[in-house]
């Protein structure tokens, strides 16, 4: 579907792709990963035709559509719901065309082909979208320039997931996501129809959306089957073996230099040393291994720990200006050792939250309490903008340590994780990544008691983001966390919070029943529905529900069974089209195996959906029986 030759680019004269090549069927759910920098985003341009190569080719199959999303959607008054219909080019165009035809044979030929792309539920779809993405049918209504940059983020999202191109392009899509958005984002991509590459950092969404990863490392692209903790596991083996291969292979070079150097003036031996040499020359060198080294994180707490609780909050109500509390009636109390994650939409009020426990807002009424001598560190995204764009990260930190000697505030700077040669770099030259560090160093400079981060993950790459859960696990001060990385979540917080209808509440479950209340709030279940399960039993159903077991178990297995004969036919089919040269040598071939594919795709997408259904139904009324 997609293939990749001999593929040179360059940007600022930077050599970022050498010479890669890739073939990647149709149909494949894959994560473009690698370091930040490495030129994930510039292998879209490529694609895309946005920027040229210097040398290979990006070949697409004639007339298949790319969709990626646009830097925003257009600030107009057109409601979200127009802008996301209008994403659809052939329905608009055909819709048009259908208010001014005259001939009958082309207004047959219009609405035939309104009903094959299913063009009568575009509004159902485009709100479905919409809904997943965090607009209620209310700002649905509303013009697109009553939003922020962020939110019209997620327009555009909307707007190309809804048009459904043969090779969808995200790049970060998570970023300007809350954590229920991305969880929505995983389910849809999963199983969206058509070709995906997704650019992400975010291990779960590379977990559970796609179903390869393709490897961005020192400028080739290298292509892996499998999630990304697949990923990780292959490439591990990968680099023991070259280890292993390399390690050999410089023994027997030394042995045969040896030789050569001990019995090259032996006329008895001249001939076996001479045929060494010839063969140290044919012998091609194994690369070593590059490892590319992390900078960790370090977050230092007081020797001297406040005792529990650090804060308590009675019956507080908080919000800005004038305008209604965004927040009233929290009550919670945070202990000297918690580890808290807020949940709940953007817009509903962590970090309202946040502001409010590191003393950015006051209380508007109801009583807060704080351990004396309580010293708190705010970490915001936004921050980053607050950095002086012309001083380095050296000058920055000698500001807070102004009598200190030029050792102790370099080692200091070394500490946030910044390297050597840019700790001397103007703050508005160093990468997102570079400013995060720096900025989260600054904020945790006094050695806080309680670390409040706001999406710290934005400009962090997998290995950074590993690094910032090890140094959140070696803190020992309590922590209150937002973040739509999950993996983030589940990796450092044990306690849950959900900021929603007003309040703070406790949430007894785990993220995967959070995950499955966001899931069934967005697929526009009732009130009910989107309220955290009750921990209570259940009044019983009427018995005359118990007979209903036999026929569902039995078609639950004739899915299962159906589902895995789909799976099977989907391997081999992909196995045989990811053959080098396959499309070229056997173009009718190829064509019918992408063609089958796809069936297959559509049917094994409709059978998992019915059997998710049924196998819900019948645990539910398995409980009641």
């Amino acid at each position: 579907m997609l293939q990749i030759n001999d593929l040179s680019a360059r940007v600022a004269g930077r050599l970022l792709i050498d010479h890669a090549s890739l073939m990647l069927p149709a149909g494949t759910k894959a994560g473009l990963v690698g370091r930040n920098g490495a030129g994930k985003s510039t292998l879209f341009r490529v694609i895309t035709g946005d920027l040229a190569s210097e040398t290979g080719s990006v070949s697409i199959p004639k007339g298949l559509k790319v969709g990626q999303v646009l830097q925003e959607a257009p600030g107009t008054n057109e409601s979200l719901l127009e802008i996301v219909l209008a994403a659809d080019e052939e329905r608009t165009a055909l819709l048009a065309e259908a208010e001014t035809a005259t001939d009958p044979g082309r207004i047959a030929d219009i609405y035939t082909r309104l009903g094959d792309i299913d063009a009568y539920s575009a509004e159902a779809r485009a709100g479905a979208i919409l809904s997943g993405l965090g607009f209620d049918a209310e700002a649905q209504a509303r013009p697109v320039s009553s939003f922020s940059g962020g939110w019209r983020m997620r327009v555009a999202l909307a707007a190309v997931l809804f048009a459904q191109p043969d090779l969808l392009l995200l790049d970060e899509p998570t970023n300007y996501l809350d954590l229920e958005g991305t969880l929505w984002l995983e389910t849809f991509v999963s199983r969206y129809p058509h070709t995906v590459i997704v650019i992400s950092h975010d291990r779960d969404v590379l977990n559970n959306a796609v179903d390869s990863i393709i490897h961005l490392d020192q400028q080739k692209l290298v292509f892996y089957r499998g999630d990304y903790d697949s990923f990780e596991r292959q490439r591990a083996e990968k680099l023991e073996l070259q280890q292993k291969a390399k390690a050999k292979q410089d023994a027997a070079r030394q042995h045969m230099e040896a030789f050569v150097e001990r019995f090259r003036a032996k006329a008895s031996k001249a001939r076996q040393a001479q045929s060494r040499l010839k063969a140290l020359e044919k012998m091609r060198p194994i690369a070593a291994t590059i490892e590319e080294h992390v900078a960790p994180f370090a977050f230092d707490a007081g020797e001297r720990r406040p005792a529990s609780p650090i804060v308590r909050m009675d019956d507080v109500a908080v919000g800005y200006g004038d305008a209604a509390p965004v927040l009233k009636r929290v009550t919670v109390r945070i202990d000297t050792d918690d580890r808290i994650a807020l949940l709940g939409a953007n817009g509903n009020g962590k970090s309202t939250f946040a502001k409010l426990l590191a003393t950015r807002l006051a209380a508007r009424s109801g009583d807060i309490v704080k351990a004396p001598g309580l010293k708190v560190a705010f970490f915001a995204q936004h921050q980053i903008d607050d950095l002086r764009a012309d001083e380095s990260a050296v000058e920055h930190v000698r500001r807070l340590m102004p009598d200190a000697p030029e050792a102790k505030v370099r080692a200091k700077v070394a500490r946030m994780g910044l390297a050597t040669q840019k700790m001397d770099t103007k703050a508005d030259a160093l990468s997102g990544g570079e400013k995060a560090r720096l900025l989260m160093g600054l904020a945790t400079f006094g050695e806080p008691d309680l670390l409040i981060l706001d999406e710290p993950t934005n400009h962090l790459d997998i290995d950074s983001r590993e690094a910032l859960v090890r140094a959140l696990n070696d803190y020992p001060g309590a922590v209150i966390l937002i973040s739509h990385d999950r993996h983030m979540v589940e990796a450092t917080v044990d306690r849950l919070w959900i900021v929603a209808d007003g309040t703070v509440s406790k949430f007894d479950g785990d993220l995967d029943e959070y995950k499955q209340l966001v899931l069934a709030a967005r697929r526009g279940g009732s009130k009910k529905d989107k309220e955290p399960p009750a921990k209570v039993e259940a009044a019983p159903e009427p018995v005359r529900k118990r007979p209903a077991l036999g026929p569902i178990q039995k078609e639950i297995r004739t899915l299962e069974s159906r589902i895995a004969k789909l799976q099977e036919s989907i391997a081999v089919l992909d196995k045989e089209m990811a053959v080098p040269g396959f499309f070229e040598k056997h173009p009718q071939k190829a064509g019918d195996a992408a063609r089958r594919r796809a069936e297959a795709a559509k049917n094994l997408e409709t059978d998992e959906e019915r059997w998710l259904a049924l196998t819900t139904e019948h645990d539910e009324l398995a409980t009641i029986a």
